[in-house]
């Protein structure tokens, strides 16, 4: 077989091959070592981080259900400075491409984290948090207004060279139009979908599974759900997508690349497969091999080739 090129820009953003590890989902990254080889992966999404260190949710926090997992961690983080001085330095030296997801519960803390990051050797992107279902200030309250989401991207913008990613909720209606806003204000990428709004009950204790009652539902049992929004999203705003959602397995991986994401993060397989990204990387290699594709962008979006006409809009 002859070798593929899996190498792709997701915008402004080049990476050596689609397969992301999702914020959340791998710590700062070192985490994942022993399991994956950080330079051969496409790269990893910080644990989103905040101007300060903040401690999170209380336990119970997290439940493994049947099709994937609650988790109502709280965005528990070392803070933005602590993660410059004590953990890029090392995945530098590893050659991994790091993308800092980062929060805040106002606009100017979300400016100042994003001119501190300016610049910065060893960091590739900057991906905004701007969707988290599990906390109380910031998050959703930008990703769920197109207004609110626009004017925030319109004060990062000129405060960086880097990428900037829209990282958006799937828990609103208007995930399209924020989307689009994201676009106009000068997002370059957008990433999604974040975990749903879900929760779960202990029947035989009679209460909630977690503290917080509600959390973010994640894993498997999301996917169609994502792929569907992916796939619009792609055809209504013809924007760079990063898919998010469900993704277990080289065949999730090229549904995602199919409807025309160029890139995808993998979450919540980590906890039960930490050595998933990696094997899928040469698993996508050997699939696009055997259908004779000389690389990963001639699979991209291929979904044109059979589907056409525009996108069903449901509920409208």
């Amino acid at each position: 077989m002859s070798a593929v090129t899996l190498s792709i820009d997701v915008g402004p953003l080049r990476l050596r091959n689609p397969i992301l590890l999702a914020s959340g989902t791998c710590g700062y990254g070192l985490e994942m070592e022993p399991w994956v080889p950080l330079d051969a992966i496409g790269g990893i999404v910080t644990k989103s981080l905040s101007p300060r260190p903040r401690p999170g949710g209380p336990p119970p926090r997290i439940a493994e259900l049947p099709t994937g997992m609650l988790n109502a961690i709280g965005l528990e983080n070392i803070g933005l400075n602590a993660f410059l001085e004590q953990k890029l330095p090392a995945l530098r030296a590893r050659g991994a491409t790091v993308i800092v997801s980062i929060f805040a519960e106002t606009e100017d803390e979300f400016a100042a984290m994003v001119e501190r990051l300016d610049g910065v050797e060893g960091v590739a992107a900057i991906e905004l948090n701007i969707s988290c279902p599990n906390v109380k200030a910031g998050g959703m309250e930008f990703g769920t207004s197109p207004t609110m989401t626009e004017r925030l991207l319109r004060l990062l913008r000129p405060r960086t060279r880097l990428p900037l990613i829209a990282k958006l909720t799937p828990n609103d209606t208007n995930v399209f139009d924020v989307g689009a806003a994201a676009l106009q204000g000068g997002a370059d990428i957008l990433s999604l979908v974040n975990t749903f709004l879900g929760m779960a009950i202990d029947v035989r204790r009679e209460r909630p599974l977690l503290a917080n009652v509600v959390g973010g539902y994640s894993g498997p049992g999301i996917k169609p759900i994502a792929l569907r929004m992916v796939y619009e999203m792609v055809r209504r705003t013809g924007a760079p997508v990063i898919g998010i959602g469900g993704i277990q397995t080289v065949e999730d991986v090229l549904e995602f690349l199919f409807v025309g994401a160029r890139a995808v993060q993998l979450g919540t397989v980590n906890f039960r497969d930490p050595t998933a990204a990696g094997r899928i990387v040469q698993e996508l290699a050997q699939f696009l091999a055997e259908r004779g594709l000389p690389s990963v962008e001639a699979w991209v979006g291929r979904v044109a080739r059979v589907v056409s006409g525009t996108p069903v809009h449901w509920g409208s």
